[in-house]
């Protein structure tokens, strides 16, 4: 058992029309890839259907954990390895110490958050050292706007061609026919 899938890049000089075609391909119930933009573009996500990253629910779990590693840290440093009355500030277990450790606390907090993200983000996206580029159309980091759709027969084909073309796509590009079989890809 075989199947054909036709890649198609749809270019867009504005991202206005880019929009309504989006939209308009969505309506007739064709899948939408990619879009590649030279900037973002409000109210492309909600088009395509993209759903909420989940990146906050991350942030949140790095930030516990810098709350946690540093309260331990306080702990040990101040409690149980070296016990100092420093300044006539009680140890650990007096309330009034509180307020000497909110600073060191927060700091280590934002620092697991941040770098925690910024490594998350690297690799949920794959941009580490070696990868290969997905960019279909390098003018899509200049000035083009680019819809990447993967189409499986001839029909779909045709009204996701007529449905770019009346929404002003400025150039429209079959850029491969690929043969999948159960075997792996031909």
């Amino acid at each position: 058992m075989s199947e054909t899938k036709t890649i198609v890049h749809g270019i867009y000089d504005d991202e206005v029309p880019l929009l309504e075609g989006v939209k308009k391909l969505r309506g007739a119930g064709i899948r939408i890839r990619d879009v590649f933009t030279p900037f973002a573009v409000h109210g492309l996500d909600t088009a395509l259907g993209v759903p909420r990253t989940r990146i906050a629910i991350c942030a949140f779990i790095y930030g516990i954990t810098g709350t946690s590693l540093a309260t331990l840290m306080m702990w040990y440093m101040q409690v149980s390895d070296w016990p100092a009355d420093i300044g006539g500030k009680p140890n650990w277990h007096y309330f009034q110490a509180v307020p000497a450790f909110i600073p060191i606390t927060f700091e280590s907090t934002v620092f697991c958050a941040a770098h925690g993200m910024a490594l998350t983000y690297l690799l949920r996206c794959w941009l580490v050292p070696g990868a290969k580029p997905k960019n279909p159309d390098p003018r899509s980091t200049d000035d083009k706007f680019c819809v990447y759709l993967e189409l499986h027969d001839e029909e779909q084909m045709h009204t996701a061609s007529e449905i770019l073309k009346n929404t002003g796509a400025s150039e429209i590009n079959n850029r491969a026919t690929v043969s999948i079989s159960d075997k792996g890809i031909y």
